[in-house]
């Protein structure tokens, strides 16, 4: 069941299906993550953004009790490439998913409709965040995070919790053919995860990726009910905030 805490009053989105290791979302209260700050001259930027951002940071690596530097993330390029932190590297180029074996890291991955899935192997003491919007779903990037951890680290699919946060809702969700067909063809059962309405497609992002993990054995699945659009005066929604460069984020510091 997913709850909300506070870290120094600021909200975050929590399961209690993890207990030992710090994994959650952000709401709109802490933004680490501003797309506009990208490619852009240092003297044209908002220094007040930066400065926010660089706030929160400290706020979110104060609180994993770990150094800012220590708090990762990568270039997220709606791939289904899957990189192993590391404390040596910080940068991850073209990545949309982070295995964490590290306890002196934590690492962060950024959404602003796309679904956030947490993966944690409580046995092995290891966890990974995985970037799914359609394109990532489509090519099943969080089963394969899973296979990774059950390849390169001896995890088993049973002994994984994954969490799927905030993100577009089936009801807001609609999309293409060429979008449902690709959808479709990621999962063996795909009934009851799209819908006809008045001749729109609508598919539902968080539950596809749930039974992708199902269907490679994860059983111990959180699926939060919030809507980045229809709930988005908690979370940051690209749709509906005419492209918004914010994003909330999704952590996770093995403990």
């Amino acid at each position: 069941m997913f709850y909300f805490e506070k870290i120094d009053e600021k909200k975050i989105l929590k399961s209690d299906l993890i207990k030992n290791a710090q994994a959650f979302f952000t709401t709109r209260d802490i933004c680490i993550c501003d797309k506009s700050l990208e490619n852009t001259p240092l003297e044209s930027t908002n220094t007040k953004i930066i400065n926010q951002i660089q706030n929160d940071k400290v706020l979110i690596a104060n609180y994993l009790k770990i150094a800012s530097k220590n708090l990762i993330s990568p270039t997220q390029t709606h791939s289904a490439n899957i990189e192993i932190a590391k404390v040596t590297q910080h940068n991850y180029p073209d990545c949309d998913a982070l295995i964490l074996t590290d306890k002196n890291l934590g690492i962060f991955l950024n959404f602003a409709d796309c679904t956030p899935v947490i993966l944690y192997d409580e046995k092995q003491n290891i966890g990974a965040i995985a970037h799914a919007g359609w394109r990532g779903t489509a090519q099943k990037i969080a089963p394969k995070t899973v296979e990774k951890m059950v390849n390169d680290f001896n995890s088993k699919p049973q002994d994984i919790t994954a969490l799927i946060g905030p993100a577009i809702g089936f009801c807001c969700y609609n999309v293409g053919e060429e979008v449902l067909q690709k959808l479709s063809s990621s999962v063996k059962n795909f009934n009851g995860i799209f819908e006809i309405r008045q001749g729109n497609i609508f598919v539902d992002l968080k539950n596809i990726n749930k039974q992708q993990l199902k269907e490679i054995g994860v059983t111990k699945i959180d699926v939060c009910s919030y809507c980045t659009v229809h709930d988005n005066n908690k979370f940051f929604s690209y749709r509906n905030e005419n492209a918004t460069t914010k994003r909330h984020s999704a952590i996770l510091k093995l403990q």
